[in-house]
């Protein structure tokens, strides 16, 4: 059964590469079946069966009943098998074609009747089952919509196909809008619904200047939007492809089913052809047959993965490769990269130390307010720890910048300079307050005076935020086996020592260069341990192809991202990392549940078939319960990861600091921002 290209199939309906082992006796990619067909074919059985019990002189017509309906429902299984030979390929269809023509052919119209109806109801139930276990994935068809509101060069709006935007064009986006693609915020604000894309449960707040992505949701406001990418070019359309190819892929161990498939049904012939010449007993060479279509067995790996697959794209993990889901559980040692994937690798302000007498709103607010009109991150992380605590900022007046070194503006009444301490002695600030401080820059502390009327009235730390759920995600990795975890990064050594010592990470280097990168994880592959590398998926990409398995973080609109890495976070939150190497586990476990399932049942189906304790009917009764536990048993994989769906990083609450490094002039507050 093909049941991992029910997808690709309506997308490349003229493909017909197969190998040997795809059927199960109703192959779903040529098998012509209908559900009214059916239908129609299981009255003419059922009809055979009453006409026969209730009127005793009728047997011709029940006869005649139950050829019709045999035929109705042996067709499509005759087509297949027939299409099979012709293209020189012996697969396990043509034991269920044998299986209902001996049984026509013995005159047993209604037995052949029923084995035919049972084979093709496990078909169409197993398609239903597999669909229902991947509608996550297929919904991403559904996601954009076919309609854009076009603004035109004179304003006005006009209603246009989806395919025929192009990079460039200004659309509108109501509230309920989906995006129809990708593209950058030029007015209007909005909370968007991106859990299709980056698996977030809670909607994000966009604003000019931030990025949408197409198949996402408006829940709020009226945004006009400049297209970026369009078609299958956006997000989307590259999430579409990616889960698409990993269809096409195998795991190692469906390579060896496919290719052992081959002899598989000779094998059978051969078991068939010696239960008749010991026991001459048509009905149990019929039965052999039809037990031994290996459906619980060949469904064993694809329903698994195509589960798997479906519960790692609802939070937001790309795998390229199917592969990569078995070979992440074989991962034992992990190597981070520091600034964007442990860190959010954005300035935000830890901490607020005015000089006595100054309330710390007070110095936010001259800061933040000096600071408006500057573009320096410092400037951008004071105007959101201002609006997060609502600060209002008032109006700077005289707003001059010296690059790299301050900003000089005029607040209310109020001179205030805001900068490096240097600078503000330059300016013949007094320098007291400068001896107060109790942070290394050279750990990765950036920090700015603030000055008013010539007086030095405090200093504020910023400092790149590690991201909350990194220490938990670490911690967990190591409760589930992982036995190595190291950080590298280009930062200086002391910055990254710091770095690991707040997530709990034993190992660390930095200073490093690319290069230097790549050869950290060959020296770890080297030590024997299989590899995965975890960065942001730009100047990672070299250690991330170095490692056995490349992830890259914040995939969402990221091409580097996205092709660098073998398995993609559509995300941030690291907490998808140890959920990953579950999964694996877990899929790995199903598999093998399922693999020792099929070849029991087989087993134990030829066996009962062969001495007589199967009729023909029966076997096929029991196939399809084969089959269907199989498919139950990996459809459990679809819930895996429900607990990350709801999770939410808390915010911390604002506690003055404690002990050795607290301020000496114990005014300083220590702050700890909103995730960002």
């Amino acid at each position: 059964m093909q049941v991992t290209s029910l997808l690709s199939r309506r997308e490349h309906a003229h493909d017909h590469e197969h190998g040997p082992g795809c059927g199960c006796g109703h192959d779903h990619e040529h098998t012509p079946i209908k559900l009214w067909q059916t239908l129609i074919g299981l009255v003419f059985v059922v009809n055979a069966f009453l006409v026969d019990w209730l009127f005793d002189q009728s047997h011709a017509i029940a006869s005649a009943s139950g050829m019709i309906g045999a035929i109705i429902l042996g067709y499509p299984i005759m087509v297949t098998a027939v299409r099979d030979l012709r293209a020189g390929r012996l697969s396990i269809n043509e034991l269920v074609a044998i299986a209902v023509l001996a049984a026509f052919a013995s005159g047993d119209y209604k037995t052949a009747g029923v084995v035919a109806f049972f084979m093709l109801l496990g078909e169409i139930i197993e398609t239903r089952t597999a669909e229902g276990a991947r509608a996550s994935i297929e919904s991403l068809i559904k996601l954009t919509p076919t309609k854009a509101r076009r603004i035109r060069p004179d304003r006005t709006e006009e209603e246009v196909p989806a395919s025929q935007l192009a990079v460039g064009d200004i659309i509108r986006i109501r509230p309920g809008d989906n995006v129809p693609a990708d593209g950058v915020i030029v007015s209007g604000q909005g909370s968007f619904n991106q859990a299709t894309i980056t698996g977030e449960s809670l909607p994000v707040d966009k604003k000019p200047g931030d990025e949408v992505f197409a198949g996402t949701q408006n829940l709020t406001g009226v945004l006009e939007v400049r297209v970026t990418r369009a078609g299958t070019d956006t997000t989307l359309g590259r999430v579409r492809e990616l889960i698409l190819a990993a269809e096409k892929t195998k795991l190692p161990i469906m390579k060896i089913v496919d290719q052992y498939m081959g002899f598989y049904t000779p094998l059978v012939l051969l078991i068939g052809a010696l239960v008749w010449a010991f026991t001459r007993d048509l009905d149990r060479v019929i039965a052999v047959f039809i037990v031994a279509c290996p459906c619980a067995f060949i469904l064993a790996t694809p329903t698994a993965m195509v589960a798997a697959l479906s519960a790692a794209a609802r939070l937001g993990i790309l795998i390229k490769n199917v592969a990569d889901i078995e070979a992440a559980a074989k991962i034992n040692a992990f190597i981070f990269d520091k600034t964007g994937t442990l860190t959010t690798g954005q300035l935000a302000v830890s901490r607020l130390a005015p000089a006595p007498g100054v309330k710390p709103a007070e110095l936010l607010r001259l800061a933040a307010s000096a600071e408006k009109y500057s573009n320096h991150p410092t400037a951008r992380a004071l105007a959101q720890l201002a609006e997060e605590v609502n600060v209002p900022m008032a109006e700077p007046q005289d707003f001059a910048e010296t690059p790299g070194r301050g900003v000089r503006a005029r607040v209310g009444d109020d001179w205030v300079l805001v900068g490096r301490a240097q600078w503000l002695q330059e300016q013949g600030v007094n320098g007291e307050l400068f001896q107060s401080v109790d942070l290394n820059e050279a750990e990765g502390w950036s920090l700015v005076f603030v000055a008013r009327n010539g007086q030095c009235v405090g200093w504020i730390g910023l400092q790149d935020q590690i991201r909350p759920e990194a220490k938990p995600a670490l911690a967990e990795l190591k409760e589930a086996g992982v036995r190595r975890i190291a950080m590298i990064s280009g930062d200086r050594q002391p910055v990254a020592e710091r770095v690991a010592r707040e997530i709990g990470c034993e190992e660390v280097r930095g200073d490093c260069l690319p290069q230097d990168k790549v050869n950290f994880v060959r020296e770890i592959r080297g030590k024997g341990y299989r590899v995965a590398v975890v960065g942001d998926g730009v100047n990672d990409a070299p250690a991330l192809a170095a490692g056995d398995m490349g992830i890259a973080m914040g995939a969402a609109g990221s091409e580097v991202a996205i092709h660098s890495a073998t398995i993609a976070l559509m995300n941030n939150d690291l907490r998808r990392l140890p959920f990953l190497v579950k999964l694996s586990r877990s899929t790995r476990a199903v598999i093998n549940q399922n693999f020792l399932f099929g070849v029991f049942f087989i087993i134990a189906g030829l066996t009962a078939a062969a001495f007589g304790y199967l009729n023909p009917i029966v076997a096929a009764i029991l196939h399809n319960v084969g089959s269907l536990i199989v498919v139950f048993n990996s459809a459990r994989l679809v819930r895996k990861g429900e607990e990350l769906e709801h999770f939410q990083a808390q915010q911390a609450p604002a506690v003055p600091p404690t002990g050795p490094t607290a301020p000496r002039h114990g005014a300083a507050t220590q702050l700890v921002p909103r995730p960002a």
